[in-house]
């Protein structure tokens, strides 16, 4: 992974964590989410990454040019059964894959997913799952994400 001279990766820590949830919210206001429904979840959201960060569940990248963070991904490490495709207990899903508006077009995002596969090679994930948004799609493509089934079901009457 080669990031444009200037630009720096590091791993997120807890105090990052605000900034991971609005990263998330200008990630889904980009993809036309309800304004007022992400600024409802934003604390909440704070404090999932917080903890999230804090037990090691979620591992979070940030990329950083003169000093401010314009970029970033997660990957979330969940505990599955073995299947008939691998026999590892660790997947992982990525997520909160955002940057900027003005650093966009200088393959930032691949940078950000090639660092997120070479952790996943290093923990012995062999299975990497994500929901891409359209603009996202061709870069996922392009490092070999292939697209599968997927249901959702809302359940009426939870937490809103």
């Amino acid at each position: 992974m080669t990031l444009p001279p200037g630009y720096a990766l590091r791993p997120a820590t807890v105090r990052d964590a605000a900034l991971i949830q609005s990263q998330r919210t200008a990630m889904f206001t980009d993809m036309g989410s309800d304004v007022a429904g992400l600024a409802r979840v934003h604390e909440a959201g704070a404090a999932w990454h917080a903890r999230m960060l804090a037990c090691g569940a979620y591992t979070g990248l940030l990329i950083e040019s003169g000093g401010e963070v314009i970029a970033g991904a997660g990957i979330l490490w969940t505990d599955l059964p073995p299947n008939a495709d691998t026999t590892a207990t660790t997947r992982a899903y990525v997520l909160n894959v955002y940057v900027q508006p003005a650093q966009r077009g200088q393959r930032l995002a691949r940078a950000l997913m090639q660092a997120a596969l070479a952790e996943c090679r290093a923990r012995g994930v062999d299975i990497v799952t994500l929901t891409a948004s359209d603009a996202g799609r061709p870069t996922y493509e392009a490092l070999g994400f292939t697209p599968q089934a997927e249901l959702k079901l809302l359940l009426t009457g939870g937490p809103s």
